[in-house]
Parts: C-alpha cells; sequence; structure tokens
C-alpha cells in the first residue's frame, strides 16, 4: 500500500466537507497510530553488528619484507576472530562457484574472489571485501623521525 501524506489526507477530508472537529480527530489518530508503528519497528530492528576491518596481503612467494604487494580490505564482525577470514572468504566462494554465474565463470584466486563474488555469497558469511580492485600495501618500521631542529 502507498504512503499518503497527511496534507493529502487533510485535502480530502476538507473536500468532502466533513466537519473540522472530525477532521482534527481523524488526522490525530493517524499521527498517533504511524508513530505507534514507527517505534514498533524501532523496537523490532537488530542493532547493527560492530565490525573490524582485516587487509588480506597477496603474498605468493612469502617473502613480506622485501617486496611490495597488493591486498584487499575485508570486514568482519568484531568478536569474531581474525583468523576465520580467509574461511569466510573461501566458503563464500564456493558457494558463487556453485551457482549459476559461478559455474559460468569460476573464481580460482583470492583476487578473483574479491572481484566477483557477489555481496550476497559474502554477506551469508558474514564478511564484506571494501575494495574490489587490489590495493597497493607500502612497509614501515612504524617509527616517526626525529624533527632536525636545523631548518
Amino acid at each position: 500500500m502507498p504512503k499518503v501524506s497527511v496534507e493529502l489526507i487533510h485535502e480530502v477530508l476538507t473536500n468532502n466537507q466533513l466537519e473540522p472537529d472530525m477532521i482534527q480527530q481523524v488526522l490525530k489518530q493517524i499521527e498517533e497510530q504511524a508513530a505507534a508503528e514507527a517505534e514498533a519497528e524501532k523496537a523490532n530492528k537488530e542493532p547493527p553488528v560492530k565490525k573490524q576491518f582485516v587487509l588480506i596481503v597477496s603474498d605468493p612467494n612469502g617473502t613480506i619484507p622485501d617486496q611490495d604487494y597488493v591486498g584487499w580490505v575485508a570486514q568482519i564482525p568484531e568478536d569474531d576472530p581474525v583468523s576465520d577470514t580467509m574461511d569466510r572468504l573461501i566458503r563464500a566462494t564456493y558457494e558463487y562457484n556453485i551457482s549459476k554465474k559461478g559455474r559460468k565463470y569460476p573464481c580460482k584466486t583470492v583476487g578473483e574472489a574479491c572481484e566477483a563474488v557477489g555481496a550476497r555469497f559474502l554477506k551469508e558469511q558474514s564478511i564484506a571485501i571494501k575494495n574490489k580492485v587490489p590495493v597497493v600495501v607500502v612497509k614501515t618500521d612504524n617509527k616517526i623521525p626525529e624533527i632536525e631542529s636545523d631548518f
């Protein structure tokens, strides 16, 4: 059923030559019922799940300290262990691969999975891939150098 504005209801009631007191009473009842429905809907809504970010780094050769790498940013529920991230992505990829589109274009690598697996499959496994295209990972020693006073 389409939603109708209160102004439109007021106009229709006025055009039907109802008494102003009756119009006000009907509009007040409509507003009360709408507020009650909105409150009930808000109460039934589950609170959003807090999530944490995880970076999945592509390191095919096992040489992280020596080379530049690309990776994908994933998001999982905050309370879940980070070590389950790859399992979630793999399960979502398996589900995608058995779908009609997945049988036609199956994913065989993590990169293909991050690019091609749809949100429907990822959401079932409580994971979200935040970027489809891989990003470059920059190495750092996690230190800020001291400022020299000889500017």
